[in-house]
């Protein structure tokens, strides 16, 4: 029994980088996708595409892992929350992945076109999340319930520059008709990655179950 228990424990630990790795792969495709927003780089954005088809191959990887955990080294309850809350890491950080991939795409319909103002709030938005990210991790391989729920307490922020956005590109797209096409692209890209901080509150709010053993819901 106890050799099996290091068998499981070592198994889990390398699921545990992988997700880390997963994880600084998305928020590398998050800033590159900015960076070529920000510089109209038409080249980095294709990149982006290219990052996230791997961070796709990783959530299958660390899935595959986590089920055969399960079938093979019968994990008692405590594990049984972690490797759930493995799997929603997982598909959120996936789907935190598609909204770099949504971002390029504005880079590249953008590109060489003048920038609005809201750039900025844009770049808060993206920043925001990295940050989120790092945090909401860093959590998770803490077992740090609280640093969760701060985590998660970021999104506010994203919530905040993507009503200030909406709000500006409505103005601006009364005022200059002409600008309606370039104001939509940037309220659906805000869109986007408003999203993008709820799957990242997700996250953190699988990590609380794990070492809490209660759900509990964030930023309503």
């Amino acid at each position: 029994m106890e050799n099996k228990r290091i068998i499981f424990s070592e198994a889990l630990e390398r699921v545990r980088h992988d997700i880390l790795a997963m994880s600084s792969l998305v928020e590398e495709g998050l800033g590159k996708a900015l960076s070529a927003l920000q510089n109209n780089d038409k080249e980095l954005a294709k990149t982006v595409r290219e990052g996230d088809a791997v961070v796709n191959t990783m959530q299958l990887t660390i899935e595959d892992a986590a089920v055969i955990l399960i079938a093979t080294q019968q994990p008692v309850a405590r594990d049984l929350r972690e490797i759930f809350t493995i799997l929603k890491i997982t598909v959120n950080l996936e789907r935190a992945g598609d909204h770099a991939v949504h971002l390029a795409k504005t880079a590249i319909k953008l590109s060489g076109k003048a920038s609005f103002r809201a750039m900025g709030r844009l770049e808060r938005m993206v920043k925001t999340g990295q940050q989120m990210i790092r945090a909401c991790i860093s959590a998770y391989l803490k077992q740090d319930a609280e640093a969760a729920r701060q985590a998660a307490a970021m999104d506010d922020i994203i919530d905040g520059e993507h009503k200030k956005l909406s709000e500006e590109m409505l103005r601006l797209m009364k005022k200059r008709p002409e600008l309606l096409k370039k104001a939509l692209r940037f309220l659906h890209t805000s869109g986007d990655l408003e999203r993008m901080g709820d799957h990242i509150t997700n996250i953190c709010e699988a990590i609380i179950y794990m070492i809490e053993s209660r759900h509990e819901e964030l930023n309503e």
